[in-house]
């Protein structure tokens, strides 16, 4: 099957805009190939003669919502596993190979995704497939392999997460918010967890996840659709099929109260606040809505936020504001670090009182014409770079099973009325469906005065 979508032509930034102020010329849609190959793998191409350059993503339909109990951390760990060599490359090789053709590669994981991309001169389109193919039917998963990246992602959570300001603060926080196991725990993992991991575990995971049928690969850049496609068979056809992953269920139940907790926090400066309200899923008829209450209540200097709390009343020396996107449920966070000698009471009685403004009346025409504006101003800058448009499209066919959101979801912001972000506010953002977290840095240990010494006669 071979479904074209959409046209993108050459980027001239000039020409995505109106010369009058009546109208707004219409962005240009990205056009691309979808196809699948025979073992299941999804292949889509999006060609762009601007620079002899190409992009490839490849998007894994495995994050930590798909680890168990017991086994967390494993879809990050296999990030950097996917770095250790396979049958034909050895360990730093993918790396040497990239840096030295004079592109640049990396990886990343969150809770529903595993994504790994390169971007080379167009000349090298078949060394990027090789390295990619290689490793997805070929990882070398061997005991020494497992306790390097093992002992690198345990330092990476170090550093990351457990010796950071609001690290366990913020840990704690995604916690309390959820309640399925799916989305509860962190990405990164448990120490615990880490060190029971198994070469066996770890062989049935790649197993299982790790499959052309679970992948989804994006390349846009100065391509030929046919013979892209030609290649995409040679390299990657013979890797089997595996079974279909289990299916999770990421349903989470309505909240019924208010969850509230304090921290305290050894390495924090300040006191920070920090509030969630549980929203749907990325693909929600309500999304749009409440990425447009975001922009507006706490998206920049010129948020309501930013405006009542740091500017006017000084109350917070940062605030921001903003729904995640995910498969399933996620958050609307709020999240306010305290001027010293400020309370965490005194900024949450202003958040509520801005919450009840929303409830109360629309925003203006012109809060809406700024979600517009920056709507359109992130489009023309994703269509600027060649691997920014294959993340989104991988990512966007491995997540949601529509690629077409890089052409559709400008327009869906578009859309979005002042009554619909006043419908949203009263909908998610409310007192019995919010999780607070308060962090407070950590009192030092009071020194008792030091005796005095002796005066020398």
């Amino acid at each position: 099957m071979n479904k074209l979508a959409c046209c993108l032509v050459p980027l001239l930034l000039a020409g995505f805009w109106s010369n009058t102020a009546s109208a707004q010329t219409k962005i240009p849609p990205i056009k691309f190939s979808d196809t699948r190959l025979s073992n299941g793998l999804r292949v889509i191409i999006a060609e762009d003669h601007y620079a002899p350059v190409f992009a490839i993503a490849v998007s894994y339909g495995v994050g930590s919502k798909d680890e168990r109990e017991g086994r967390t951390g494993f879809a990050h760990l296999f990030e950097h596993m996917m770095f250790k060599g396979s049958e034909n490359v050895g360990a730093g090789e993918h790396f040497f190979l990239i840096f030295n053709y004079g592109g640049n590669m990396n990886g990343t994981t969150n809770t529903d995704r595993t994504l790994y991309y390169e971007v080379l001169p167009k000349n090298q389109l078949d060394l990027g497939l090789f390295l990619e193919a290689d490793r997805m039917s070929s990882l070398a998963i061997t005991k020494d392999n497992l306790d390097n990246q093992r002992q690198a992602v345990q330092e990476e959570r170090r550093q990351g997460l457990d010796n950071q300001p609001y690290g366990k603060s913020g840990e704690r926080f995604n916690e309390m918010a959820f309640d399925n196991f799916a989305y509860k725990h962190s990405v990164i993992g448990s120490m615990d967890d880490l060190n029971a991991a198994s070469v066996q575990d770890v062989q049935d995971f790649f197993r299982t996840y790790y499959a052309p049928n679970n992948a989804v690969i994006a390349l846009v850049g100065d391509l030929n659709t046919k013979e892209t496609l030609a290649k995409m068979e040679k390299y990657f056809a013979k890797i089997p099929r595996q079974p279909n992953p289990r299916h999770v269920d990421l349903a989470e139940p309505d909240m019924k109260a208010e969850r509230r907790e304090k921290m305290d926090d050894k390495l924090a400066r300040l006191t920070r606040l920090q509030i969630g309200y549980k929203i749907p899923g990325a693909t929600s008829p309500d999304s749009p809505a409440l990425s447009a209450l975001g922009t507006i209540f706490g998206g920049g200097d010129s948020s309501r936020l930013y405006q009542k709390l740091v500017k006017d009343q000084e109350v917070c020396s940062a605030v921001g504001a903003g729904g995640g996107a995910r498969m399933g449920p996620s958050l609307f966070q709020i999240t306010c670090t305290l001027r010293p000698g400020k309370t965490a009471e005194q900024a949450d009685a202003v958040i509520s009182e801005e919450i009840a403004k929303l409830h109360a009346a629309p925003v203006t025409d012109k809060e809406l014409k700024r979600v517009q504006t920056n709507a359109r101003r992130s489009a023309v800058a994703m269509r600027e770079s060649a691997l920014s448009r294959a993340i989104s499209l991988a990512d966007s066919a491995s997540m949601y099973d529509d690629p077409n959101r890089i052409n559709t979801n400008t327009d869906k912001l578009a859309a979005v009325t002042p009554a619909d972000i006043q419908r949203v506010a009263k909908a998610y953002l409310r007192n019995d469906n919010r999780v607070v977290m308060t962090t407070f840095p950590e009192a030092a240990p009071s020194t008792p005065p030091a005796a005095a010494k002796p005066k020398v006669q």
